[in-house]
């Protein structure tokens, strides 16, 4: 390794620093990485228990390409570090009246789940898919792929005729019922588009594309759960030369004339010649930059009065019983699905509430004892800016018990609170605790029309010189693989200011 002249201070060691870390040590850098807690990953983490391996938080596999980017940019070979099984069918769907579907990215036997619960809906369906499709490829081309310093990279001819084009003025679930009638392929499709966090009924139609990308692309399971990734990225910076400091706190970026020069932490100071901070970015602003003017436009009043995601409560289950009717990814859709997704974003628990259910065991051994199962159950809950939830014994307790009867509902699975033999939970004040969210947000800030593109905080700094922010709440925005871009996106920008090539 040939070291460049330059040191890399990162805070945080989530998906996004980490693959920042890898990126830079391939062109030389000298990177060390720093993170509160005693494993690396962020919310990107995992349970480890009586033979169970429960994945934290993320869990859905997409768009492969984005995640292997990495490995090949430092010319590593993604098979010596991770085990991939591309998935059929990638959703199964129970609902409430006892209906079932399984729905696959194999156009074949998707057409054949669709015509089985419509024919008409088959048509518009499909056209969806196709439309949405087009809409991803000038996303991902002009806007997910780019950064946007200043006003005019976002509006100019190029970008303002793309973005006529995507038309995403309607919400998600009147932009699907232009094309579905079915109540339950809107509700399949609109629960996928929850993904970052927002309504269906408020968010801006251009995360229809979440289904479509699945359906298109597919959807694959990483054998190990995504602990694996994360896993296979700190073996690589650890090959590569990089440091990795955890149990570290860092209380503060320094920052002298305008430029970051280094971070405070608990027990010393360290100087850096460029600081990438994971941190989530409304967390960092207000917490880490203690003046005001290098806050620019992001003043704590404005962090305050932005828009934010959601949060989750998450239950895992290990079971001392499989549980063949389960797919490695589920859904249960509970009744008044609208009524119950709205009291989220308006600070209510759902009394009836919709699962996603995870159940990577049905097919990977290692993640639980072969004879067993380990169940994550994920329900959108409000996040703690609402401030009229207290996650307390008790209404854990009740929620838990309302998560179990919903369980229960879905034929042969009865008798799953007998089998339960290891029970674990996350609320919105542990997303709060151990990764800084601010406001305990699963995903960060909202996706609104002016939370989005230019009008999202950007990698790079604008009133810091060698400040950098990689994260779910910065540009492109939320999820593993789109995280991933805002580190590719920060990493660029860092090799332009010190004039060096991306390959």
């Amino acid at each position: 390794m040939v070291w460049l002249d330059k040191k890399v201070l990162i805070i945080g060691a989530g998906v996004g620093g980490l693959a920042a870390a890898v990126r830079l040590l391939g062109k030389g850098y000298k990177v060390e990485i720093y993170d509160k807690e005693k494993s690396v990953g962020g919310k990107v983490n995992f349970i480890e228990e009586n033979g169970f391996r429960f994945d934290l938080t993320a869990s859905i596999f997409m768009t492969p390409d984005i995640y292997k980017d990495v490995f090949k940019y430092v010319g590593k070979d993604y098979k010596n570090y991770l085990k991939l099984e591309k998935l059929d069918p990638i959703y199964r769907a129970y609902y409430a009246d006892g209906s079932q579907y399984d729905f696959s990215s194999d156009l074949v036997k998707l057409t054949k789940t669709l015509e089985s619960i419509s024919k008409e809906d088959s048509i518009g369906y499909l056209k969806l898919l196709s439309d949405v499709y087009e809409k991803y490829l000038i996303a991902d081309e002009f806007f997910l792929q780019k950064t946007f310093d200043n006003v005019t990279e976002f509006i100019n001819p190029v970008t303002v005729s793309q973005a006529l084009k995507i038309k995403t003025l309607s919400n998600t679930y009147d932009f699907i019922s232009r094309y579905v009638k079915s109540e339950k392929l809107r509700q399949y499709l609109c629960f996928q588009s929850m993904y970052v966090g927002s309504s269906p009924y408020d968010s801006p139609n251009i995360y229809t594309l979440i289904p479509a990308v699945s359906h298109i692309y597919g959807l694959w399971h990483l054998k190990g759960g995504m602990y694996s990734y994360i896993e296979a990225l700190e073996k690589i910076i650890i090959e590569l030369g990089g440091s990795i400091n955890t149990n570290v706190n860092v209380e503060e970026i320094l920052i002298s004339q305008e430029k970051a020069m280094g971070i405070r932490t608990s027990s010393e100071t360290k100087l850096g010649d460029i600081i990438i901070c994971n941190a989530d970015f409304p967390y960092a602003v207000k917490e880490l930059i203690k003046d005001e003017k290098p806050k620019g436009i992001y003043t704590d009043e404005k962090i305050s009065s932005m828009k934010y995601t959601c949060s989750n409560f998450i239950l895992y289950l290990g079971l001392k019983k499989k549980y063949d009717q389960l797919l490695v990814h589920n859904f249960y859709f509970g009744d008044e699905f609208k009524k119950n997704i709205e009291a989220i974003f308006k600070g209510f628990l759902p009394e009836k509430p919709s699962l996603y259910i995870y159940c990577p065991s049905r097919i990977d051994k290692s993640m639980a004892d072969r004879s067993k199962e380990c169940l994550n159950a994920v329900v959108r809950v409000p996040n703690l800016l609402f401030n009229n939830i207290k996650w307390d014994v008790n209404t854990i307790n009740l929620f838990r018990n309302k998560i179990i009867q919903t369980i229960k509902k879905i034929k042969g699975l009865e008798d799953i609170e007998k089998n339960i033999i290891l029970e674990k939970y996350l609320t919105p004040k542990d997303f709060e605790k151990l990764f800084n969210s601010y406001g305990g947000t699963a995903y960060g800030l909202s996706h609104t029309l002016t939370q989005t593109n230019y009008f999202r905080p950007q990698v790079k700094s604008p009133t810091v010189e060698n400040l950098f922010f990689v994260g779910s709440s910065v540009h492109p925005g939320t999820g593993v693989s789109i995280v991933l871009l805002s580190s590719k996106l920060a990493v660029e920008e860092i090799l332009k200011d010190n004039k060096i090539g991306k390959n």
